[in-house]
């Protein structure tokens, strides 16, 4: 009988025993009970469970208004012994406004079961300020006393003296410069182009400023028309500025040159029709005309070396000597821009040592 009662004992101790293993913990603990305005605070929560057990920590805390949630910190699960784990979580949180909070308690799955922490209270403290006696404040500090050596910077002083005189001299050397007119040598080569160089130059404008496709055929029609109208005048002979349209193929007609009339006779009405009766064409048809007017002067310009003049310029003894003048003036300038350059990168190297 006493055996049976010693085995029975044995069984409830171990049942026991498995029971507690198998029942987790849940603690909270706040890192401080009263902070300032504007600091932070730490909520950690522990949890002591089997080392198989599966916890689940809550994303966020339930809080009341005026605190508030930073974010949470995760941490590493240790070794709490006789099979258990010990798994933690903080929660960071911070507050604005001087009161007492109660923190509610947050609850924590351990195996799907629900376990829920202590709670836990929050004094946040305003900064005091003496708004009595805002003149009453602590003197600034006292003037650090540097020793100063002249001789430190005695070098650095007189070449920054003589920078200035090197930069007004070389300021009133390019003043002079360029009081005095320059003389400008140059060869110029003339070279007089022909009537259908001229032309297809006109032409070759009127193209690169896509006036075929603009908005004022005015204006697109008039350029092409005077510039058939100069290489008339100057291939045949015959003032075709002053001329009207008819006027202009008559002559041709009469010099017996009857190339391309019919189309040249078009492009004129086309034109006249443009400047003088508000006629709106369509793109292709400028383009047309265009092609017309080329072409013609393709098919009756005339072949022929171009001529060239050069100018030879002469100089007056006084120009001369004005020129040798520059020519100097524009060396020294050269030359001293070059050493105040050089002065003014070694007195900052040399303030830079000083003041390091």
């Amino acid at each position: 009988m006493m055996i049976k009662k010693k085995t029975l004992l044995t069984a409830w101790l171990l049942a026991v025993s498995i029971g507690a293993m198998a029942q987790a913990k849940v603690e909270s603990r706040i890192s401080a009970m009263e902070m300032l305005i504007g600091e932070q605070v730490t909520v950690d929560v522990t949890v002591t469970a089997a080392k198989d057990a599966k916890v689940e920590f809550p994303q966020t805390a339930q809080i009341p208004d005026g605190v508030e949630f930073l974010g949470a910190m995760e941490h590493p699960d240790t070794d709490a012994g006789n099979g258990q784990k010990q798994c933690m979580r903080s929660y960071v949180f911070t507050s604005f406004e001087d009161t007492l909070y109660y923190l509610p308690p947050m609850t924590v799955k351990v195996d799907g079961r629900d376990y829920t922490t202590n709670q836990l209270a929050l004094k946040v403290l305003d900064v005091e300020v003496d708004t009595l006696h805002l003149d009453q404040y602590r003197p600034p500090k006292t003037v650090q006393d540097n020793p100063f050596l002249w001789s430190d910077w005695s070098t650095a002083f007189w070449l920054s003296v003589l920078l200035l005189v090197l930069l007004a001299i070389d300021y009133y050397l390019y003043a002079r410069l360029r009081s005095n007119k320059p003389i400008v040598i140059s060869l110029k080569m003339v070279k007089r182009l022909l009537p259908h160089q001229k032309a297809m130059k006109a032409i070759e404008e009127i193209k690169a400023e896509h006036m075929a496709t603009a908005d004022d055929p005015k204006e697109y029609y008039t350029r092409l028309t005077d510039a058939l109208r100069h290489y008339i005048e100057e291939r045949y002979g015959f003032s075709a500025m002053e001329m009207t349209s008819d006027e202009i193929i008559g002559q041709l007609t009469r010099s017996g040159d009857q190339t391309m009339l019919e189309e040249l006779r078009q492009l004129f009405q086309t034109a006249d029709l443009v400047k003088f009766a508000k006629y709106s064409t369509l793109i292709n048809e400028n383009d047309a005309n265009l092609v017309s007017a080329i072409d013609y002067i393709n098919r009756t310009k005339l072949e022929t070396p171009p001529s060239e003049e050069q100018a030879k310029p002469q100089l007056t003894a006084e120009q001369q000597r004005s020129l040798k003048s520059r020519k100097t003036l524009k060396t020294v300038i050269a030359a001293i821009g070059t050493a105040s350059a050089l002065l003014f990168i070694y007195i900052v190297y040399q303030l830079y040592l000083l003041l390091s």
